[in-house]
């Protein structure tokens, strides 16, 4: 008899959590997975509770009630079209499958349409929130079909963190919607964790020991900076290796690793014609410190930064880093709130900013007080063009701005890599500026290339003869 209300495919980390979590809500829960004793494990580990194991991909569908609601956690790519493959023969009209996975939203795009022919809804839901948030409540962004919403809110509102604005879910829109959100969720994740190390690190050169940068981190997370990532850092910072006695994060060897999203991330930016400085610097910057030999050996030929720096007042410089990292994170989101935007115009996908502010408020890893303003400024002005031009907004940057500078002046002045910082006041600086020169840049390209260019004073490309 098909009784459960859900199944999971895919019992990693991700899967089983998800799956233990949709159970605790009080749903019928099938699972299964290639390897089948996995699965047996995952059936014994879990005696009494409400799971029904399948050895095979027959078993599993025939054990799920209708409309059939199936979320894959399996690798994004040829994996994912291998098993929709493997389950489009086994489905009906009406059944649901839902990719949880980091996939490539145009790939979500062409699979929701080529099942939408099969009469198979396709949904592709961002998560968020890592092993804990699966467990407890992650933040999901879903989009596909408006129906296939309907079929699962249920159960998605059940297991999304929650906040005193509601479950961490919502319908983001159609096809690739979601799994485009999620995308921009990791780019803007990469840039708050450069941010957030290269204020570690201007802590440290100033002499600060690395339990001392807790404790600053702990304060911050008692105000506007408050949020999951300054939270975890203040952790991360007092936590002892036990084999040296040494803060454990400074035995860790620097060179950080990605797993693409953020790639994905400025990738589309460009495309879309998008400026990202800041979470373009922070790619960047994970680049550059996966060159570690490199770096060491350039450390022998050219005088490096000082690793101690003195600053006649600290706790002045202090202050005006956590002004820096305020205003350097409200950047940070502004430029992922209009590479959303300019998608939802280019895909027509109808995306609500304010709806996506709040979504991120609980489970996912971005999730901080910074979000509340966010999400008043968007429900505000829904057609906000940037989240720079909010009133409230403004008046948090001009009042960060004096210690934003003199941050980012200190840094270079000392030779303290601040390039995600430097960025973000960049992006400040130009966004502001009524006049750029690029007008330059377009005389340059008319002389070189004849690209012509368009004067200031009437409409219409103009070519001119720049030889002298």
């Amino acid at each position: 008899m098909s009784t459960a209300d859900f199944g999971v495919i895919g019992l990693g980390t991700m899967g089983r959590n998800l799956a233990m979590n949709v159970e605790s809500r009080g749903f019928q829960v099938a699972v299964w997975n290639r390897e089948t004793d996995w699965t047996s494990a995952f059936i014994t580990e879990h005696t009494g509770q409400r799971f029904t194991g399948a050895e095979t991909l027959e078993a599993f569908v025939a054990a799920l009630a209708r409309p059939r609601r199936i979320l894959m956690m399996i690798p994004a790519g040829a994996p994912v079209d291998e098993m929709i493959g493997r389950l489009t023969p086994l489905l009906e009209r009406g059944d649901i499958l839902i990719d949880g996975g980091n996939s490539w939203f145009e790939d979500t795009r062409r699979r929701e349409q080529a099942t939408r022919a099969s009469n198979i809804q396709f949904v592709g839901c961002g998560v968020s929130g890592g092993e804990e948030g699966a467990r407890e409540g992650p933040s999901l962004m879903p989009g596909g079909p408006a129906e296939a919403w309907h079929a699962l809110r249920e159960i998605l509102e059940a297991i999304a963190a929650k906040t005193e604005d509601g479950p961490c879910v919502t319908h983001v829109g159609p096809d690739g919607a979601g799994h485009f959100v999620k995308m921009v969720h990791n780019g803007i994740e990469y840039a708050d964790m450069q941010l957030i190390a290269e204020s570690w690190d201007f802590m440290r050169r100033l002499g600060m020991s690395t339990p001392e940068t807790a404790d600053v981190f702990a304060q911050w997370n008692e105000g506007p900076l408050a949020s999951f990532l300054i939270e975890l850092t203040a952790q991360v910072c007092r936590v002892m290796d036990q084999e040296t006695g040494s803060p454990l994060v400074d035995m860790i060897l620097d060179k950080a690793g990605q797993k693409g999203t953020g790639r994905w991330t400025a990738k589309v930016a460009l495309d879309l014609g998008v400026a990202h400085p800041t979470i373009a610097a922070a790619i960047d910057a994970r680049v550059l410190s996966s060159m570690k030999k490199e770096r060491v050996s350039a450390s022998e030929l050219i005088h490096p930064s000082p690793d101690t720096v003195y600053f006649e007042d600290k706790a002045a410089a202090i202050s005006g880093l956590g002004e820096a990292l305020y205003a350097s994170r409200i950047c940070a989101y502004a430029q992922g709130m209009a590479l959303i935007r300019a998608a939802s115009d280019q895909y027509a996908w109808r995306i609500d900013l304010a709806e996506i502010a709040r979504i991120w408020k609980g489970g996912c890893i971005i999730r901080a007080k910074l979000l509340d303003p966010v999400r008043a400024a968007f429900t505000k002005r829904p057609d906000l063009e940037n989240l720079l031009i909010d009133g409230a907004m403004i008046e948090a940057l001009l009042e960060a701005e004096d210690g934003w500078r003199a941050t980012v002046q200190m840094g270079v002045a000392a030779g303290i890599p601040l390039p995600a910082h430097a960025s973000a006041l960049s992006y400040f600086d130009s966004y502001r500026s009524a006049r750029l020169p690029q007008n330059l840049t377009q005389a340059q390209r008319d002389a070189f290339g004849a690209h012509t260019y368009e004067r200031i004073d009437r409409p219409g490309a103009v070519h001119s003869d720049w030889d002298v």
